[in-house]
């Protein structure tokens, strides 16, 4: 890694006194205590006082002396002045020119148990904080040098040159890596490095190599996608490559990871040979997490759409054939009528019966009700059947590649899942089919309908994927939920901690029993005022009661606030969106903020119209052609695209918001509103420039948003 990594912002601020103090920072860090006062009292001279003064306070707050003692600012000079009853601050000048600054920087030193960056032991006990630091986290250089800063400084240690911290952070950085790689690597074979290597190739027949196959997740979401999806997996593990156990920290392995899955196989080709190894170990671990995932989540978009479609082919069969059930429903209705007519001899009521209706139009009638009436609960099974092709296709591969884990919920589908796979003779296990299922899996005679079994587990495990009843491992986004639970003796000794910290008792019975304790209060405090409650009650239907609440009364308008409305309609301006986006950039200066590619202060005629042309056109996503005039040249077709291209960017458009928002915080009603930091759109467009898995089209209104900041999107 680089030596050099801080900007030169923070090289400035580097042991160097901030541009401005609070009086509450100098009340707070600059104060002498009667010791302090006692010492400096023993200096002769005005300026050596308060020079003595200036270097201690100085190096307790910056953990550093300054080359110049002077370099103090005068709010700080001023306080210390008065502490020790210096009149005239300005002696201090003559302080930077006599040798007892040296002497004084000794005496501090040795006084107050300041050691120095070389002192024994030191950089030891600052090397092994780091170490752990780097091993157990992926901060950035920069967080590390704050780190070891602030280690230096609540130690009593004098703060090095700014390069010399560098460097060390940027050693044991280097030196933690080192050893990540080396670990990664330790397991890795002659066999296994070929293999690695021949990643970085191309494939056979194709001008992509292994790897960048490897990477490349599905586009699409069906069943051929799927088992492609499925065959990645297998692929990815049939390299054979293992991560010591335990003993690599998972986020930086995500770290080498997230470098190899977006990083130029050049660039990885050319890493040298260890850490290239290494990264490769631990971008082949990833991609069977996430390979993984990425089945899973092709497999709930699947069965989504599988149920979803059978369910609505079921309702617009069942529309088409409403007629038809409707005649037959009349018919019986008719034969109906007649039984429960007492009037008529039940010995020849048969014969009445098909006297008036008809024996043949009866039974037609009776055939079409028992077709076409399904049950409450229905699954759709018959529109189902007609995909079991389609579910044939992956349904073994995904059974074979993906090893599913469950929790006692749903442990009669782990068992559904393994008949499924392994194919016994036999009867599955029903445990997991309601009653919808079952009269559809099991006839009269007992057959099993293996199909129907299949759709019943599928759609059980795409809930039980919902609930996360189910999970795979390795993963990232389906592992086990329970997995990063205290268990054990790590459990006992938190508990009390938790317990406290929220305020639950440290048995569970106890803690149940107070919830308990609260809801039948609840309850019987609800049935207490419910005789007095008028808008609640209780009505029977077919035998049963339920329960009915009462409808809000709706509040009707006050007068005033009508009268208010239409004032504030008449007194609205009918302005087409350009004109308020100038007139806010008019108003605010906010189009200052964009400046050209080379940071030069050269200003095109009329550039603010071509900019808020730009930002509408990004903002509409309708490109530049309704807003292209040949007759005005900052609205000229080759004009706009030039300022697309030097002066939009994001550094320009953090600039530019960053004056609309001060802007905004200047108005009344914004401020009463709050700190202006929360905004409001009532829609949004992403645009998806490659196909995804999770982009669909919206197929609701678009809905105009805000302008600036960028492009609206859309899923």
């Amino acid at each position: 890694m680089p030596v050099s990594f801080l900007t030169s912002t923070q090289r400035e601020q580097y042991c160097n006194y901030p541009d401005e103090l609070s009086p509450e920072d100098i009340g707070r860090h600059f104060h002498l205590d009667d010791e302090d006062i006692r010492v400096i009292a023993t200096k002769r001279r005005d300026s050596s006082r308060l020079g003595y003064a200036l270097q201690l306070t100085t190096v307790r707050f910056l953990g550093a002396f300054l080359d110049d003692p002077t370099g103090v600012p005068a709010p700080v000079v001023q306080s210390v002045a008065k502490q020790i009853g210096v009149t005239d601050p300005s002696c201090v000048t003559a302080y930077t020119k006599s040798e007892q600054r040296w002497r004084h920087t000794a005496e501090i030193r040795q006084r107050h148990s300041y050691l120095e960056f070389q002192a024994l032991g030191v950089q030891f006990r600052l090397g092994r904080r780091l170490c752990a630091l780097c091993w157990t986290g992926t901060d950035r250089p920069s967080v590390l040098f704050e780190h070891a800063r602030g280690w230096l400084f609540d130690h009593k240690v004098l703060l090095p040159g700014v390069s010399t911290l560098e460097r060390f952070v940027a050693e044991v950085r280097a030196r933690m890596e080192r050893r990540l790689w080396r670990l990664l690597v330790r397991d890795v074979t002659a066999e296994h490095r070929q293999r690695l290597d021949g990643l970085l190739k191309p494939a056979p027949n194709n001008r992509l190599t292994l790897l960048e196959v490897l990477r490349k997740g599905p586009v699409r979401t069906s069943a051929p996608a799927l088992v492609q999806t499925l065959e990645r997996i297998e692929d990815i593990r049939q390299l054979g490559i293992r991560l010591p156990l335990g003993q690599v920290p998972p986020g930086r392995i995500a770290v080498l990871a997230r470098f190899a899955n977006a990083a130029r196989i050049q660039a990885i080709a050319r890493l040298p040979e260890l850490r290239r190894t290494a990264t490769l170990v631990a971008l082949i671990h990833s991609l069977e997490a996430s390979a993984q995932d990425d089945a899973l989540e092709v497999l709930e978009i699947v069965l989504r759409d599988l149920f979803a479609r059978a369910e609505l082919v079921a309702r617009k069969a069942r529309l088409r054939t409403l007629k038809d059930l409707d005649a037959a429903a009349m018919v019986l209705a008719k034969a109906c009528h007649m039984v429960l007519n007492p009037d008529l001899a039940s010995a020849r009521l048969r014969e009445r019966i098909y006297a008036v209706v008809g024996e043949d139009e009866l039974l037609d009638a009776l055939d079409c009700v028992n077709g076409l009436v399904r049950p409450g609960a229905d699954v759709y099974y018959e529109e189902l059947s007609s995909k079991v092709a389609s579910v044939k296709r992956f349904m073994p591969t995904l059974l074979r590649v993906i090893d599913f884990e469950t929790n006692e919920a749903a442990r009669e589908l782990k068992k559904a899942l393994i008949w499924l796979r392994d194919q016994p003779d036999h009867d599955p296990p029903l445990e997991i089919a309601n009653k919808s299922w079952k009269r559809h899996i099991q006839d009269i005679d007992g057959s099993i309908d293996r199909n129907a079994f299949a759709f019943c587990a599928l759609e059980k495990l795409r809930d039980a994927i919902k609930r996360r009843d189910v999970f795979i491992s390795p993963s990232w986004r389906y592992a086990d939920p329970s997995a990063g639970l205290l268990q054990g003796e790590g459990w006992q000794q938190a508990k009390p901690i938790i317990c406290r910290s929220l305020d639950l008792p440290s048995e569970a019975s106890l803690a149940l029993a107070q919830i308990s304790k609260e809801l039948d209060d609840t309850y019987r405090a609800v049935v207490a005022r419910l005789p007095t409650n008028k808008d609640v009650r209780f009505e029977s239907f077919t035998g049963k009661k339920e329960l009915i609440v009462s409808n809000l009364d709706k509040l009707d308008e006050p007068p005033t606030l009508v009268v208010l409305r239409e004032a504030v309609r008449l007194r609205m301006p009918k302005v087409d969106l350009p004109e308020i986006l100038l007139e806010v950039a008019a108003r605010t200066g906010c189009m200052n903020g964009f400046v050209h590619l080379s940071e030069n202060a050269a200003r095109a005629t009329d550039l603010t119209t071509s900019l808020c042309a730009v930002l509408l056109a990004e903002a509409c996503n309708t490109g530049p052609d309704p807003f292209v005039r040949a007759d005005v040249a900052s609205l000229r077709r080759d004009r706009l695209l030039w300022v697309d291209q030097n002066y939009v960017r994001d550094d320009t458009l953090l600039s530019a918001n960053a004056v609309l928002v001060s802007a905004q915080g200047q108005i009344p009603l914004a401020r009463t509103w709050g700190g202006g930091d929360v905004a409001s759109a009532d829609g949004m467009r992403f645009v998806v420039p490659v196909r995804s898995v999770h982009a669909g089209p919206n197929r609701g209104p678009l809905v105009f948003s805000a302008i600036t900041g960028g492009t609206q999107t859309q899923h």
